[in-house]
């Protein structure tokens, strides 16, 4: 009978484990659990005495650019609907990918769940969303504010114009693919490229197409527009040069891999970083190579033009100056962390957000490094 009883309970125990993790199972995919945390790769916009950025713990934070002082945080998450075992909604977060965008007294960004805000930017109040009701497909790249008007892309293939103090629709314009690209304003035209290796020129006031370009690969970076020129980079390793008038190619540069990040220019010269783990040199011109730099691994972040310096970031977490003068390199510093956001400058400080979720001031006159402990 002892030998049945204790048989009987090793049964139980085994049934009562199973039922255990069979529940801890349901409770992860009906979003009881938080099974992973959110990422992304925002970069920090500078406004007056205020910075701005997505954290990779999926918050809109605002911060002090003296002190550092946290002033504010607004969490980005998605209702998650009950799963079999009939757990209440909760909600999960979700990444920032995009780069804020600042214009008067809103702040402006999308996520990842496909929703653009608009937030104040001296309390963090909720000024409005779109959607009003559900969401796009998700947001990857940042807004812009123009004429009046937000202006993002969207995986759904979508340029959207929202009117800047309400979020009510303009209008929209239908790319052959996903959108990853942050869309860029030059006059009364809106440049964006899209994952259907076209770049597009629309009227930023109604959304018609002046015109479109063709390039060999899909296109997922952010377009500069230099000298009425367009200089885009695209995953066919070419990065390339069109007028900005009527869409007619002037030249392309090819490298040994894809070109993601936003070129800068510095007169009269273009320096594009590439996967291949170089910067290069060209001529805005005729897109003959002055020079390259070898940074040793790729380059994922998009470079900024401080003071006569082109700095750039690899993704091994070093941090270069190149002397747009004699175009020598010199490393700044060694973060020793991975960095994919895009670079931001403002007053001659550099910041840059890494993959640890970590935000430096890099002040480029001193060289001092200043790290901002804006997470709980």
């Amino acid at each position: 009978m002892f030998i049945n009883l204790f048989k009987h309970k090793l049964i139980l125990g085994k049934v009562l484990l199973v039922l255990f993790i069979l529940l801890l199972i349901g409770l992860a995919s009906s979003g009881c659990l938080r099974t992973a945390q959110p990422r992304g790769w925002s970069g920090a916009t500078a406004a007056d005495d205020t910075l701005f950025l997505g954290s990779m713990e999926g918050k809109l934070v605002a911060l002090n650019t003296s002190s550092g002082a946290r002033l504010w945080e607004v969490p980005f998450e998605a209702a998650k609907p009950a799963g079999g075992f009939a757990c209440a909604a909760s909600p999960t977060a979700v990444a920032i990918y995009g780069t804020p965008a600042v214009d008067g007294d809103l702040v402006y960004v999308g996520d990842y769940n496909g929703v653009i805000y608009a937030i104040s930017r001296d309390k963090g109040a909720l000024r409005w969303v779109y959607p009003r009701m559900g969401n796009l497909e998700p947001i990857v790249g940042g807004a812009v504010v123009a004429l009046g008007k937000v202006y993002i892309g969207s995986s759904d293939g979508k340029v959207y114009a929202l009117d800047a103090e309400t979020g009510d629709e303009e209008w929209e314009f239908q790319t052959g693919d996903k959108i990853w690209s942050t869309p860029v304003i030059d006059g009364d035209t809106l440049y964006i490229g899209s994952l259907d290796k076209k770049l597009y020129a629309l009227m930023a006031t109604d959304g018609s197409k002046r015109w479109e370009f063709k390039a060999e690969g899909a296109i997922a970076s952010t377009p500069l527009v230099y000298d009425n020129t367009v200089y885009i980079g695209s995953f066919d390793r070419y990065l390339y040069a069109v007028d900005a008038t009527d869409g007619s190619l002037r030249w392309k540069f090819q490298a040994e891999n894809w070109f993601w990040t936003r070129p800068v220019a510095y007169n009269g010269v273009v320096y594009a970083g590439c996967l291949d783990g170089k910067v290069y040199a060209l001529k805005a011109k005729s897109g003959a190579k002055i020079a390259e730099f070898d940074v040793e691994s790729p380059v994922s972040s998009s470079p900024v033009s401080v003071d006569g310096k082109v700095i750039v970031a690899s993704e091994e977490g070093r941090l270069y100056a190149i002397d747009t003068g004699n175009n020598q390199i010199k490393q700044l510093a060694n973060l020793e962390e991975k960095i994919y956001a895009p670079l931001s400058a403002s007053q001659g400080v550099v910041y840059v957000h890494t993959e640890k979720d970590v935000l430096y001031a890099v002040d480029m006159p001193t060289g001092a490094i200043r790290e901002f402990q804006f997470k709980e």
